[in-house]
């Protein structure tokens, strides 16, 4: 039985006997019901229509009937109509029906109407409710309404509407002296979560670092999982974004968690995360080793990734290619996955560079550039990057093409030179873009 039609029996008697009339319009509203499932609509929507007109005054029957002609009239993308019905049905929320009735019956419409791809019919039913809400002073649904339209002008990219908005939800959360009022958490991590998601796309990593530790100090909240689920999994790309993998994949599996409990299938990308910062801290661990994963190891979206792991974990190149050319659906066409993946075949390169150089003191570039499959300047690029860090003792003969193991001579000098110079310029760079910021 769905929630309207516990709705509609959950009616009280009186001891008086409901008038002729009265029976005439329930009746007339049941039967119009019956016609839900029938392939021509136009039967319900006359016979809802009608039970409208049969009321001489507004009343609960009306109020049910317009809620079921929106949903009519959106089924088939009778727009105009279905606006005009729901306009309608909100003159019924200030003396027609209770505060609570009228509250389940907008807040199931909003519910509803979130299925809609139209971002325009969308945008008009939101500032409708809101409008509408000014008016009968109800601050749960407006609430409600505002982050759901939050939600569609993050979706257009419109953060200048986007702003205000979340501007008039944190004036919604402070007390007088405009500190927030942390009795108000649940509604707190429900706009730092929209605020999040903002920031992140935007790439404002100093907003999101702030708005993040402050989500995870909020400990007066009953949170929904999927709110929870989308701060940890925006916390994750943060880290990921400063190289902090252990901590990126920690928040990944916190969010896949999250999103598990909520039954929201964005639980297999943040899995597809997880291990994305698993091969990036070179952990040697199987993300799958914990239980709550176990059952989505072999999930069609997820043997990819489990594949990239075995031949990472085996430093096999040629098989590593091979899964991200043949599984580009699931793994490059994923924006953010494929910001990394330069990175996880910068780690497996050099394990397996590491590893041909071992037994030699003296190794040639175009050797490595075979095995590596890569072109000989990036071969040079890596073994730069290699010694400055630390992990290879020796230098680059450019001349002959070799590969100096173990002397550290001048060659090395220069390519410290070279890299302070680089990171001076790096951080100009990140001073000047914080301060345009």
């Amino acid at each position: 039985m769905s929630d309207d039609d516990m709705e509609d029996y959950g009616f009280e008697y009186s001891e008086e006997e409901q008038d002729e009339q009265d029976v005439d319009i329930e009746n007339q509203y049941y039967n119009s019901k019956g016609l839900l499932d029938s392939d021509d609509p136009r039967e319900a929507i006359e016979g809802f229509n009608q039970v409208v007109s049969m009321e001489e005054d507004k009343g609960e029957w009306g109020f049910k009937a317009l809620k079921q002609l929106v949903k009519l009239y959106y089924k088939h993308k009778q727009y105009n109509k279905m606006m005009d019905s729901y306009r309608k049905m909100l003159t019924y929320v200030d003396s027609a029906v209770t505060r609570n009735a009228s509250e389940k019956k907008i807040n199931s419409l909003l519910d509803f109407m979130a299925q809609a791809t139209d971002m325009e019919v969308l945008q008009e039913f939101y500032e409708t409710t809101l409008k509408a809400l000014e008016k009968a002073k109800n601050d749960r649904l407006w609430f409600k309404t505002n982050l759901k339209l939050c939600n569609l002008w993050f979706k257009k990219q419109e953060y200048g509407r986007m702003a205000k908005i979340l501007k008039d939800l944190h004036r919604s959360c402070q007390r007088e002296d405009g500190t927030e009022d942390l009795k108000k958490g649940t509604q707190l991590l429900e706009i730092y979560a929209v605020e999040i998601q903002m920031y992140t796309e935007q790439r404002n990593n100093k907003k999101l670092k702030q708005l993040y530790q402050k989500a995870l100090t909020v400990k007066s909240a009953i949170p929904h999982p999927r709110i929870m689920g989308i701060v940890r999994e925006c916390g994750g790309k943060m880290h990921m974004h400063d190289q902090l993998w252990e901590q990126a994949a920690t928040d990944f599996f916190e969010a896949f968690k999250s999103y598990d409990e909520a039954g929201v299938a964005r639980r297999v990308q943040c899995l597809k995360y997880l291990v994305l910062a698993s091969m990036l801290m070179e952990s040697k661990v199987d993300p799958f080793d914990a239980q709550e994963a176990k059952s989505y190891k072999q999930d069609p979206e997820i043997i990819a990734m489990t594949d990239l792991v075995g031949a990472y974990q085996r430093n096999d190149i040629n098989e590593f290619e091979r899964i991200l050319r043949s599984n580009r659906r699931t793994i490059m066409d994923d924006p953010f996955i494929r910001n990394y993946v330069e990175d996880l075949l910068k780690k497996i390169r050099t394990q397996v560079l590491l590893k041909l150089i071992q037994p030699y003191t003296r190794v040639r570039i175009p050797f490595i550039s075979a095995k590596l499959n890569i072109p000989e300047k990036d071969v040079e690029q890596l073994l730069v990057s290699l010694i400055l860090d630390n992990r290879i003792q020796g230098y680059i003969d450019q001349v002959n093409q070799l590969l100096e193991v173990g002397s550290r001579s001048q060659g090395t000098r220069k390519y410290t030179a070279l890299d302070k110079w680089a990171q001076q310029l790096k951080s100009m760079h990140t001073q000047v873009v914080n301060r345009l910021a």
